[in-house]
């Protein structure tokens, strides 16, 4: 990054967050799909009921649950390769 220039560093940050954005809307989106699809089934009111609620609940957290985990393993698994001196050394 030192060596690209303050309008290339700004280009490659605009990039970048596009590209975050772009991710997390498609994360979002799975999410919403996938908890659509497997909660609500009761089309015959214009709101949620009951069941459908707790369900999207619980979906939602179970998501973020293990969103969570994943990037703490990720993590883990990051500072481990940091720490481990590169292959044929």
């Amino acid at each position: 990054m030192e060596s690209l220039t303050a309008a290339e560093q700004r280009e490659f940050q605009s990039r970048m967050e596009r590209k975050q954005m772009k991710e997390f809307m498609g994360m979002f989106s799975g999410l919403v799909n996938h908890c659509f699809d497997s909660c609500i089934d009761d089309f015959t009111t214009k709101s949620l009921v009951a069941r459908e609620t707790g369900c999207v609940s619980r979906c939602v957290k179970k998501f973020m649950a293990g969103s969570e985990r994943i990037g703490a393993r990720f993590q883990e698994q990051q500072a481990q390769m940091m720490n481990q001196p590169p292959p044929g050394r």
